[in-house]
């Protein structure tokens, strides 16, 4: 069962600039850049009432990110964030019905210290290729990965 909506991560090039219109046009709560090196990303994240956005920028030219930022130049919506009451088992449905865990399948520690797992974005049918538009269309314009993290502790976003 999918839970709430944890963070929406939009990868630029410098995602202490790009948090800031947040704090400055909105007084939204902007954390300190964090550089995750096991996951190649340095993290930004801006609290809002009902979720979080996290910034990423790459970490080196060898980051996971670096390309994606490289063909986006301007900033592209990475991933969507769901909680979920048991990570494996939400891993394993997803699996079952053909979704591509990245990695080596394992949740890895996130940044806020919650296991996390990416699903390549390529899921189908991906949840969120309901569109008006034609679905190859869809595809290559927008469709982000899917990373769940644990929501037991509570969500990262309380």
């Amino acid at each position: 069962m999918l839970g709430r909506l944890n963070h929406v991560a939009i990868a630029v090039k410098d995602a202490k600039k790009a948090a800031k219109i947040y704090g400055t046009a909105f007084n939204a709560e902007i954390s300190d850049a964090v550089p995750l090196p096991e996951h190649g990303v340095v993290t930004v994240f801006v609290t809002l009432p009902n979720t979080k956005i996290e910034f990423i920028e790459p970490l080196g030219e060898a980051s996971p990110i670096a390309k994606f930022v490289e063909r986006n130049a301007d900033g592209g919506i990475h991933h969507v964030c769901y909680d979920v009451p048991d990570i494996i088992a939400a891993r394993d449905r997803l699996v079952a019905e053909g979704a591509r865990v990245l990695g080596d399948g394992q949740p890895k520690i996130g940044a806020h210290g919650k296991p996390v797992l990416f699903f390549h974005p390529r899921i189908s049918p991906a949840p969120w290729s309901r569109s008006n538009r034609p679905e190859a269309a869809w595809r290559t314009r927008f469709q982000p990965g899917l990373l769940f993290t644990s929501s037991f502790g509570g969500s990262c976003c309380s």
